[in-house]
């Protein structure tokens, strides 16, 4: 029996890229901004999120859905050197959950519409999470 887990997106991300030969590898900190278009019933949890450094924007955590990726390999070779490796020794959106998570500034937040840094997805990629970025000092839980 296996175990199941269910994820419910809380939004969209919105990128020039609609191809994936368009699209970066990995989010290039001069590239074009993107936008996250967050669901109505999901802007309560946006409370705090811009004060918790003391700051009006600051960097978070995004984590997404590589949806358009296949699911099925474990094993893979990287076209920049040739190195064969495990998917979970390579950063590459092929692998069993494609869950993708990259820390980028945070812009503006303009009711449900998150401005932040550049991000490595095709555009109307499903949102799974947002979370502000660790500080520096340990925090709790």
């Amino acid at each position: 029996m296996a175990d199941e887990i269910r994820l419910t997106p809380i939004g969209r991300i919105r990128t020039p890229f609609q191809t994936l030969a368009e699209c970066p590898k990995w989010p290039n900190p001069d590239g074009p901004p993107a936008r996250i278009e967050l669901q109505e019933q999901y802007l309560p949890g946006l409370l705090g999120l811009t004060e918790r450094a003391g700051q009006t924007t600051g960097e978070i955590d995004v984590l997404y859905w590589f949806d358009r990726a296949p699911r099925d390999l474990l094993i893979s070779t990287r076209p920049h050197d040739g190195i064969t490796r495990g998917v979970f020794a390579m950063r590459s959106p092929h692998r069993p959950n494609p869950i993708a998570v990259s820390r980028v500034p945070l812009f503006s937040i303009d009711g449900n519409v998150l401005t932040v840094g550049a991000l490595d997805c095709l555009d109307g990629t499903l949102l799974l999470d947002i979370k502000p970025a660790p500080r520096d000092e340990p925090q709790p839980h």
